[in-house]
């Protein structure tokens, strides 16, 4: 049996071309940048090619890239970095209620060291209100940070607007777009960021590689402290393989976007609306339209999304039920109860993401599969009753 995998949000496979690209810089190209000698200034030379590739992904000047191992320490580094630099002018940070972990808890801890945190709720389009992002400031604000699209359910966030309103403020802004660099067009002036997290895994490269975009003059503190690298902020030995790796996929998005993107919406609604044809009781979480191109995630009534998920398993089709972050939490998903679904309806949601290597006969037979196993767990379900 072909196993489908369809939890592309969660990680994505290393790309072919990605692989070959770090290759070399395992054993041939073995040397530490930050030596003087020309083992290192090879290593040194890869690594600033690959910063020119995610800056030209995001309209940016090369200077305003610092690699991290991730989407994670890049959250924590703009967020906390922001906070500690910017104590004197006050403590209030916004953000929205349904982000990732990396940036909830990362809030939570702040409110911990007596910061304020507002926490905007999204509408049942999982939506943030622009205007609500305007009130939540206050001359305390320092901060605000909106995620570019929700990690679970998908959706767009209109980031021109609470860029601009947290600009007119005298606010930060910063977002965490590791859903969409690479996947859709992100240009930081357009967006008016001053800090944004992304990652290599939901690109098709390496994981332990990230990037934070901080806008010059941006007031950050470093969180890791030692060598001085990457202009002091962000001191480690820098992990050449794998910032060759985001580079590469950069390079590899940057040329595909317009048309892997047209081909994934294509693809997604296919299967929504095979799935809308055969199964009633099924609900669609988040915008209908304005929503991540590869993202499908579903209410199903009667059925438990866990055993959804487990069966769906052993036949050959791997979903998930919200972020790869929180499986195992017996919590339903924060984002779906934040949209205003129940805690039941929320435990019966299924998350589908696509990618560069789904297949139209893969979608079409994973649909029939998921069709299939939520009528035998409702006939199961029924008949315990």
């Amino acid at each position: 049996m072909k196993r489908i995998y369809l939890d592309y949000a969660a990680t994505t496979p290393v790309d072919p071309r990605v692989r070959a690209a770090m290759e070399p810089y395992f054993s041939e190209v073995f040397g530490n940048p930050s030596s003087i000698h020309s083992f290192g200034q090879q290593a040194l030379a890869a690594v600033e090619d690959a910063r020119k590739s995610v800056a030209a992904l995001l309209g940016a000047d090369a200077g305003e890239i610092v690699f991290t191992s991730g989407g994670t320490e890049a959250d924590n580094t703009a967020i906390l970095g922001a906070c500690q630099a910017l104590r004197r002018k006050g403590g209030h940070v916004v953000t929205a209620q349904f982000e990732h972990h990396a940036v909830l808890h990362t809030c939570r801890f702040l409110e911990s060291r007596g910061y304020g945190v507002t926490y905007v709720p999204p509408g049942r389009d999982g939506i943030v209100s622009p205007d609500d992002v305007r009130r939540a400031m206050t001359p305390e604000t320092v901060l605000v940070t909106v995620m570019h699209a929700n990690n679970e359910i998908g959706t767009l966030q209109p980031l021109r607007a609470i860029g601009a309103a947290a600009r007119q403020k005298g606010v930060l802004f910063h977002t965490d777009a590791v859903q969409t660099f690479g996947h859709l067009p992100v240009r930081v002036d357009e967006i008016q960021a001053d800090l944004l997290s992304l990652s290599a895994h939901k690109l098709y490269g390496p994981k332990g590689a990230g990037a934070l975009y901080i806008r010059k003059g941006t007031p950050l503190n470093p969180l890791m402290h030692g060598g001085g690298q990457e202009k002091n902020r962000r001191s480690s030995t820098h992990n050449v393989p794998g910032i060759v790796g985001l580079g590469k996929a950069s390079e590899l998005a940057a040329a595909a976007m317009e048309e892997e993107r047209a081909r994934l919406i294509t693809l997604r609604n296919r299967m929504l609306d095979n799935l809308k044809r055969n199964l009633d009781g099924m609900r669609l979480n988040g915008h209908p339209d304005l929503r991540l191109p590869n993202n499908l995630n579903l209410s199903m009534d009667g059925v438990e999304g866990e055993s959804l998920l487990m069966r769906l398993d052993l036949e050959g089709v791997a979903v998930s039920s919200g972020s790869a972050c929180s499986s195992g939490s017996e919590e339903p998903s924060h984002v779906l109860l934040s949209i205003g679904l129940s805690k039941e309806q929320a435990r019966g949601s299924v998350r589908i993401t696509m990618g560069r290597f789904t297949t139209e006969e893969e979608a079409d037979r994973a649909a029939d599969v998921l069709i299939q196993t939520v009528r035998d767990l409702r006939s199961l379900s029924s008949g315990r009753k």
